[in-house]
């Protein structure tokens, strides 16, 4: 369980900023990066701090079309998708990914809100769009995300041109393989496809026929 970030320091001691690289724990993390002004996305991985370079088009678009396809998907489930939202995995991993598609969070299910409204527990999906970081991505994010029971995880390889999609079996993340079609499909979430060419070209139109099909 996730122990609730409530401490509290006497006004007359400042805060010092979040640094790249900072060690912190779960607490200070939140209390440094919810004083910052101006900072859109800093992250805990497994107690180092990450924050990551401008956002550059390589990556701004293919997390358009990865919202575009989860946020039609979740309109027709009843389902919530939560771009770049906090996510607070444990007392030293806070991840911020691209997009989260789970259940609505209620207390005692997968997630759920902790009184500062901050979404905890493991979701259904999560997904990153690596154009710069696949080697935190496919490391470090990809252990927490596997130890915690995540139970799918989706990494764009924009540098590469691939996507991995992995699957939680016994414990251990199993890639995906596409049909013969050249689609991947998600066993938590019935009828979410994905048309790999599509994605990896950008199509918008095509990559959304694949969920009415």
């Amino acid at each position: 369980m996730i122990a609730a970030a409530s401490s509290r320091r006497p006004r007359s001691v400042p805060l010092l900023p979040l640094e790249n690289g900072d060690m912190l724990t779960l607490t200070e993390f939140l209390l440094r990066y919810e004083d910052m002004t101006g900072v859109k996305k800093a992250q805990l991985i497994e107690g180092v701090v990450h924050m990551p370079s401008p956002v550059r088009i390589a990556h701004a678009e293919p997390d358009g079309v990865i919202q575009g396809w989860l946020f039609t998907y979740a309109a027709e489930h009843e389902l919530k998708i939560f771009p770049n939202a906090t996510l607070l995995l444990d007392p030293e991993n806070a991840f911020q990914p691209d997009a989260i598609l789970c259940t609505a969070p209620q207390p005692g299910g997968r997630v759920w809100l902790n009184k500062k409204g901050y979404l905890c527990g493991s979701p259904e999906l999560v997904v990153e769009i690596a154009a710069s970081t696949a080697s935190i991505d496919l490391r470090d994010k990809l252990r927490v995300y596997r130890r915690l029971e995540v139970a799918e995880y989706l990494v764009w390889r924009t540098a590469d041109q691939e996507i991995d999609w992995f699957v939680l079996e016994d414990g251990q993340y199993v890639k995906m393989k596409p049909d013969r079609h050249g689609k991947l499909r998600s066993r938590v979430f019935p009828g979410l496809v994905l048309d790999l060419a599509a994605a990896l070209a950008c199509d918008k139109a095509r990559v959304l026929a694949s969920l009415r099909r």
